[in-house]
């Protein structure tokens, strides 16, 4: 029989919230560098003046740049190179896997945006596994705004929780 994953103390984090502000606008060098790495030319990411022509105010940021880009970091990298926000749950002898993300993109960001973005913890499930045992599914709701708190983007990501071995 395995032990609980969801544990009273996990079942505190839920409804945990962290803010974090970027430091400086996003900037079109960021958004031309993500958009040559993701491989989309697309010119409302390269040409102001495409993007006027568009009717916008200037280049616009791919979609999940917002969301993938972590320019509100204001750490190092973690022992894994990755310096966005991550929860650390007290959890051992499991590895997490990213089961998805719910994206909603409410307008585009712009190079002059300064976002912040806003996670909540939000539910913790534990369910069984077709090869036995139990995981842990985590759902976590990121919320971006830009400099004068409107929202430009949600993130609903959900994260599984499987233990490396079983105990017998």
């Amino acid at each position: 029989m395995s032990t609980p994953l969801l544990t009273d103390e996990l079942r505190s984090w839920i409804g945990r919230e962290v803010k974090y502000a970027a430091q400086e606008e996003l900037g079109r060098a960021s958004i031309r560098y993500f958009a040559l790495a993701i491989g989309d030319e697309n010119p409302l990411y390269l040409d102001d003046e495409f993007a006027r022509a568009a009717g916008y105010p200037s280049l616009i940021a791919p979609a999940t740049f917002v969301v993938e880009t972590c320019q509100y970091a204001h750490g190092r990298p973690d022992g894994n190179g990755y310096m966005g926000h991550a929860w650390d749950l007290p959890l051992t002898g499991c590895r997490m896997i990213r089961a998805g993300n719910d994206y909603e993109f409410i307008r585009p960001v712009l190079p002059s945006d300064c976002i912040s973005v806003t996670w909540i913890l939000e539910d913790m499930v534990e369910r069984p596994r077709s090869s036995g045992g139990t995981q842990l599914f985590v759902i976590t709701v990121a919320r971006y705004y830009d400099g004068a708190a409107a929202l430009v983007a949600v993130n609903r990501e959900t994260t599984v929780y499987q233990p490396l071995a079983e105990e017998q």
